[in-house]
C-alpha cells in the first residue's frame, strides 16, 4: 500500500484536509470524492497506478477531517470555489488533470465548464448528476428543507470499526474484507462513549432546497475545452436512478464535444473500490495522452 500523508490548508475560511501521495514533483491528478466519502477512498486506485503520480484528494469541507461549515447547510456553488482556491495551492500555474468520481465528477465537470482554461483532461466517474426535476417539485423540496431545519439529522452509532466495515460490504458486496477494514479507519470516528460514526457531519443529509437543473449543467458542460472520459461500472444502478430515457442520457453525454465513454465490467458505482486496477489502466492511458 503507498503511503500518504495529511496536509491541512485554510480554504475560505476553513480548515481542508487533503491527502497525498506521491512527490510533489510528479505530475499532478486531483482526486475529487463523492458524496459521504472521504479523499483515502482513492487509496486502491493510487496503488494501481503503474507510473509517479503527485495524487492530491481533498476531503470536501464536512466530510472526513476537513472543518464543518457553522452554516446550517452545504451550498453546492461553495465546492467549485473550495476547488479553485485548491488549484491555486497545487496548480496555479498551469491547467489540472481532475478525476472527480459521482458528486466530485459533478463539481469537477462543471468547474471546467465555468474555468474551462483551468482544466486539462477530465475523467468522470458516474458525474453526470442527479435525476431530472421540474419546477414542480420545488414546493415539496423547500418544504423538506424547513423541516430537517427543525429536526437536524444524525448518523447512526456503530460498537465498532467491524461494524462499520461490515456496514460497508453490506452497500457494497464486491467490497473485500481487507479493503472494507482500511476504508473504515477513515470513513468513522471515535465517540465519546468508546462507539463509532461516520466522520462526516451529519447536515449533509439535509433536503437540499435547491433542484438540480440539468439545463444548467449541460450549458456548462458545453462549454468544456478539455478532453473528457466518462467512466461508468456496468452493474451500477446509478443509471436506474436517474430515470433517464436513452435519448435523455446521450443529450447528457452530448453536451461533452470531446468525449470517449468507457464502461467497467464487474463493477458497480463504487469502482475506485470494485476495478481499481482497470480503472487505473484507463486513466492512466487518458491522462499521458
Amino acid at each position: 500500500m503507498k503511503a500518504s500523508r495529511s496536509v491541512f490548508h485554510a480554504i475560505r475560511g476553513l480548515n481542508y484536509h487533503v491527502r497525498e501521495w506521491g512527490e510533489p514533483s510528479a505530475p499532478r491528478l486531483f482526486l475529487l470524492h463523492g458524496w459521504m466519502d472521504v479523499g483515502a477512498s482513492f487509496q486502491f486506485l493510487v496503488d494501481a497506478f503503474a507510473r509517479d503520480w503527485h495524487c492530491i484528494a481533498p476531503d470536501w469541507r464536512g466530510f472526513g477531517l476537513s472543518e464543518w461549515t457553522r452554516e446550517q447547510s452545504y451550498w453546492f456553488p461553495d465546492y467549485y470555489a473550495d476547488l479553485e482556491a485548491l488549484l491555486a495551492i497545487y496548480e496555479p500555474d498551469a491547467p489540472a488533470r481532475i478525476i472527480g468520481h459521482s458528486m466530485g465528477g459533478v463539481i469537477g465537470s462543471m468547474y471546467a465548464g465555468i474555468r474551462p482554461a483551468r482544466v486539462s483532461r477530465l475523467a468522470s466517474l458516474e458525474g453526470l448528476g442527479l435525476a431530472r426535476l421540474g419546477p414542480d417539485a420545488a414546493p415539496g423540496r423547500y418544504a423538506g428543507w424547513l423541516d430537517d431545519l427543525g429536526t437536524p439529522p444524525t448518523f447512526k452509532p456503530y460498537r465498532s470499526l467491524d461494524e462499520v466495515a461490515a456496514r460497508l460490504r453490506k452497500t457494497n458486496p464486491r467490497l473485500t474484507e481487507p479493503r472494507a477494514a482500511f476504508l473504515a479507519q477513515h470513513w468513522a470516528k471515535r465517540l465519546d462513549d468508546g462507539g463509532y460514526a461516520l466522520a462526516s457531519d451529519p447536515r449533509h443529509k439535509t433536503v437540499n432546497p435547491n433542484l438540480f437543473r440539468i439545463e444548467e449543467a449541460i450549458a456548462c458542460w458545453r462549454r468544456i475545452t478539455a478532453p473528457v472520459m466518462l467512466v461508468s461500472g456496468k452493474q451500477s444502478d446509478i443509471p436506474g436512478r436517474m430515470k433517464d430515457t436513452p435519448e435523455q442520457l446521450a443529450e447528457r453525454k452530448g453536451a461533452f464535444r470531446n468525449h470517449r465513454d468507457i464502461e467497467l465490467d464487474d463493477c458497480g458505482h463504487m469502482m475506485h473500490h470494485d476495478q481499481p486496477q482497470q480503472l487505473a489502466g484507463y486513466l492512466e492511458e487518458f491522462f499521458t495522452g
